[in-house]
């Protein structure tokens, strides 16, 4: 178990363990549990295995548990073994998950997922991936054939984006119908939203491409889409807007006026929350014009909606940023891989054990179900 730190470290440490309301998400605490692909669904349907339920019960002590990307169709698909939510089975699956948690007081959202071009043929019966245009990442992927790099993706039609439309609406609904609290879009880190986005992956000259609205329009279409089907204080979006030099993506001048367009946008719609990504790499940005050094207090300005924290921050960071009103809630990632009882060593100002990077995806319950707690 290792020595405490002294009282007053855990004296520091009240806010992060004090209720908040995220929309109609009522978390007991602020600490939130980032989502992290962790490629354990190795099944032919990719669905949500009785390993999973156990994995997020371990954590239910988050006030807020954001499952790892979950995939909207086959389409969506860039990585192996990740779990999906278009199938009655995979409903069936998650429900055991979201049943696991719920058991222990938790709360969890689920993260629905589509990679667009950030993906490989291998995925797609030797198709390739599909993407605003055809404009290739120059990226390596993980994959069971060592790393293969990307390939140019097939640009969307309109008619594949209507039916992108009607896949985020149709896991929206079964997320609701496995038990889900609520969702998270993942709209960043250079998957199919973020693609959308940047003028960079998008050089459509229709509706979906050129202008800030036509390149957020994809998104806009999904947010009514869903409306649809669920009450929109339970849902939220995750943006990168720092993101640079990643999955074939850079910060550039538009970057900052865009994500402040869909921010702006986004406000409209009652959402739950906004999760925010700092900088992980400071000095990638520091000579990029228009670059920002703290996302979240750029963007709390404009936010209407409650903003999670997220990026490299440690208890101390989290703290800090929740006194200076620049967000509601921290997330952290690394840190409950390894600490299932991440709240309860924040509470006691325990030591934290080392996540070993080594089992992060090669399956099995080492590195998943095994790592230590205070109170075995």
């Amino acid at each position: 178990m290792g020595s405490f730190r002294a009282p007053h470290f855990i004296a520091m440490s009240l806010s992060l363990l004090t209720p908040v309301n995220l929309g109609a998400l009522k978390l007991k605490n602020r600490v939130v549990m980032a989502p992290l692909t962790r490629c354990r669904t190795d099944n032919p349907g990719f669905v949500p295995t009785d390993m999973m339920a156990a994995y997020y019960a371990q954590r239910a002590g988050a006030g807020l548990i954001i499952s790892e990307g979950t995939i909207v169709s086959p389409q969506g698909r860039g990585y192996p073994f990740t779990p999906g939510i278009w199938s009655d089975e995979q409903v069936t699956g998650w429900q055991k998950v979201t049943s696991a948690v719920h058991a222990k007081d938790g709360l969890i959202a689920c993260q629905l997922w589509h990679c667009g071009r950030l993906s490989l043929p291998e995925f797609h019966e030797g198709q390739p991936p599909v993407a605003p245009s055809a404009v290739n990442p120059l990226w390596k992927m993980f994959s069971p054939t060592n790393q293969p790099d990307t390939v140019t993706p097939q640009a969307l039609t309109r008619e594949e984006i209507k039916g992108i439309v009607g896949d985020f609406r149709r896991a929206a609904a079964n997320a609701m119908a496995a038990g889900f609290d609520g969702i998270e879009i993942h709209s960043s880190n250079g998957y199919l939203f973020h693609q959308f986005f940047s003028a960079q992956s998008n050089q459509r000259t229709d509706e979906y491409g050129g202008s800030h609205e036509n390149r957020a329009r994809l998104f806009c279409e999904v947010l009514d889409a869903i409306a649809e089907v669920m009450p929109m204080n339970r849902v939220g979006f995750r943006l990168n807007p720092m993101l640079n030099r990643f999955h074939g993506l850079t910060v550039d001048a538009d970057t900052v006026p865009m994500w402040e367009y869909i921010v702006r946008r986004a406000n409209a719609y009652g959402l739950a929350f906004l999760h925010l990504t700092e900088p992980l790499h400071p000095k990638q940005i520091e000579d990029t014009p228009g670059a920002l050094a703290d996302v979240g207090a750029h963007f709390r300005a404009i936010a209407t909606m409650p903003i999670i924290s997220n990026g490299g921050l440690n208890q101390a960071k989290g703290e800090a940023r929740l006194a200076a009103n620049l967000c509601d809630a921290v997330a952290y990632g690394k840190a409950w891989i390894a600490n299932p009882d991440l709240v309860e060593r924040i509470r006691l100002g325990a030591p934290l054990n080392e996540a070993n990077p080594e089992t992060f995806y090669q399956g099995g319950e080492q590195g998943y179900l095994d790592y230590p707690t205070l109170n075995p």
